[in-house]
């Protein structure tokens, strides 16, 4: 065990500590949002080719019924997240800014929220392989926001093995409170996915990673692994970002993922608390992923909580839901406010990767609210607080000379995953991941 232990708390070097802001929502059950009239659903929702669309215009689909096929293995299905009626599949706009291919669903007046389209399987029957495929099957992404295929996550390359299944449980985000509710209200579902998980990657053990700002939710997993002797839950110091793969598995394992790896390499799997809880109550009912809990919250919000919200919901139909009125695009953050975006439209909608919206008070998103950005003053915060170990102050200066080659040769730029802890504590307001997320971008089309 590490010395960190001794001093506070299991956490990672570094790291910052912002106000949670969670008050607004942690305390509220999850509640069910209505369907809108209309679902605008992407085939790109996920990290990988795009599906393949299964339907046609005018066709009658029912709630759960597969619309599009997974385009080989980096892909996951689609399925109706409502019944009713196919009114195409037309270029439509994302969060992202560009549009893509959707399938418009129209839904049916009147229906009931009943799944109407499964199929079951003998889980207990099912090879590691045969599992992995049926959670490709149920269309399941990460629920932390990256919507990386939950089968890619699991399928452990040859010639590696793994000796823990790290699960994410710490939601370090500002607002979000969307992992916290589930913890206490889906609990079994959580645990009978870490089983599944734990079979997937041929894991003997698995490790809960929770803030210690959650204390209910630490109760109620410890509660729940009591006669577990493969799982076991540990409280976490309240930091930024925790949850991170590479500091999670800092702090719990006192393991170090090598630069440019991945857990995998150091015998771990890491996997988001509400992956587990989409994994444990769908493969047992052989149903896809058609809706996610998304806790919205902000100033702006009259009715903050944490909802649970077909995907395909249009943006705009979830904040009238939430009693939001206005037209304001900039004030509306999809995440949370250290990793989330804005959105160029109101009119986009909810995927599956979708943790939060937050909603900003009026104004806040205008150019003038923002504070000038003054000259870098050599201070060394950034530093500091980088939890990978980078230097954000020299990497800012060769952004501004436009040196991204160098940034990513010398000063390891992709080591960056864009956690903002840089920009939080920098003085002169200098947009610090905004620029590393420019210099990626560019080498990225240098190198294809």
């Amino acid at each position: 065990m590490s010395v960190l232990s001794f001093l506070g708390g299991l956490t990672f070097p570094r790291g910052i500590e912002p106000p949670g802001r969670k008050d607004q929502t942690r305390k509220q059950p999850i509640r069910r949002l209505s369907f809108a009239p209309r679902m605008v659903l992407p085939l790109t929702q996920h990290f990988g080719r795009p599906a393949r669309s299964l339907v046609t215009r005018g066709q009658e689909v029912s709630r759960g019924e597969p619309i599009a096929e997974a385009d080989g293995w980096p892909s996951v299905p689609i399925h109706a997240p409502v019944t009713g009626t196919v009114e195409g599949v037309e270029l439509m706009p994302t969060a992202r800014g560009p549009k893509t291919e959707a399938i418009l669903l129209r839904t049916a007046p009147g229906d009931s929220q009943v799944v109407r389209w499964s199929r079951e399987r003998d889980l207990d029957a099912l090879s590691r392989q045969e599992l992995i495929e049926a959670i490709q099957d149920a269309g399941i992404v990460g629920q932390g926001g990256a919507s990386f295929p939950t089968h890619l996550k699991l399928s452990v390359p040859e010639g590696y093995a793994i000796d823990t299944l790290v699960v994410n449980g710490c939601e370090c985000e500002p607002f979000l409170s969307t992992d916290h509710r589930l913890m206490i209200e889906a609990t079994e579902s959580i645990i009978a996915g870490v089983r599944l998980a734990m079979r997937a990657v041929g894991a003997p053990e698995a490790v809960i990673g929770v803030e210690d700002n959650k204390p209910d939710a630490v109760a109620a997993l410890q509660q729940a692994v009591a006669e577990e002797d493969a799982i076991r839950v540990v409280q976490l110091k309240s930091k930024y970002p925790q949850g991170s793969e590479k500091m999670l598995i800092k702090a719990l394992l006192d393991r170090e993922v090598p630069s440019g790896g991945l857990p995998y390499e150091i015998g771990a799997v890491v996997n988001n608390i509400g992956t587990m809880a989409q994994l444990g109550y769908l493969l047992p009912r052989g149903e896809g992923l058609i809706e996610r809990v998304i806790t919205v919250a902000g100033p702006g919000v009259e009715r903050p909580g944490n909802y649970r919200v077909p995907v395909g919901t249009p943006l705009r139909y979830l904040l009238e839901e939430v009693g939001f009125e206005g037209d304001d695009p900039s004030r509306i953050v999809l995440g949370g406010p250290m990793m989330g975006n804005t959105v160029a439209f109101l009119d986009v909608p909810v995927t599956k990767g979708i943790s939060g919206v937050l909603v900003l008070p009026e104004g806040v998103g205008d150019e003038t609210d923002r504070p000038p950005t003054q000259p870098c003053i050599r201070c060394g915060r950034c530093v500091e607080v980088c939890p990978v170990g980078l230097n954000p102050a020299e990497l800012g200066r060769l952004a501004a000379k436009r040196q991204y080659e160098a940034m990513e040769e010398r000063f390891h730029l992709n080591d960056c995953f864009e956690c903002g802890c840089c920009s939080y504590v920098c003085p002169s307001n200098i947009p610090l991941v905004q620029y590393f997320r420019i210099a990626k971008s560019l080498n990225r089309e240098r190198a294809s």
